[in-house]
């Protein structure tokens, strides 16, 4: 294979692939399965977090199951484009907001909202996100249910 993708190598993308499988592989089933020493696993693994491949880890919950039944996603429209960063910084302060997307086309934000209830999402829409000044208006999409919820495969055997 011998494929170099920003400074990574065939075993750097193995390893990879096994992560995105399953972030919980321990580093010696990584290195049995790769043919290398834990070692050699360790030293790839501080290698791809240097050059900000690997931006660390992250715990998902099942948010409905703490009683946040409410997933939505918000367009938010800014008032002018060099509004931007004022807005971030004040919607970084939201706690409700776990995501944050600066998109092309209709919205200049979208962001991904998780809430207790439809009344949490009036109050956070009405006296939070809106309030913000250099935010026209909003768009709110609630979603009903997320059937894919995965991570992307490298397809490092197609290369």
């Amino acid at each position: 294979m011998n494929l170099k993708i920003n400074g990574l190598d065939d075993l750097d993308l193995q390893i990879l692939d096994i992560l995105i499988k399953d972030s919980r592989t321990p580093f010696l089933e990584i290195a049995r399965q790769c043919h290398v020493s834990g070692g050699t696993i360790h030293v790839r693994m501080k290698k791809m977090e240097d050059i900000g491949i690997i931006k660390g880890t992250k715990l998902i919950l099942d948010t409905s199951k703490l009683g946040y039944d409410v997933c939505c996603f918000v367009g938010i429209y800014l008032d002018k484009a060099n509004s931007y960063n004022m807005v971030l910084e004040q919607l970084k302060l939201i706690n409700e907001i776990v995501e944050l997307h600066y998109t092309t086309g209709q919205y200049s934000i979208f962001v991904k909202v998780i809430c207790k209830s439809i009344a949490d999402l009036q109050n956070l829409l009405m006296n939070k996100i809106q309030a913000v000044d250099g935010i026209q208006r909003t768009d709110t999409f609630i979603s009903l249910v997320q059937p894919i919820d995965r991570n992307m495969e490298l397809n490092i055997l197609d290369k």
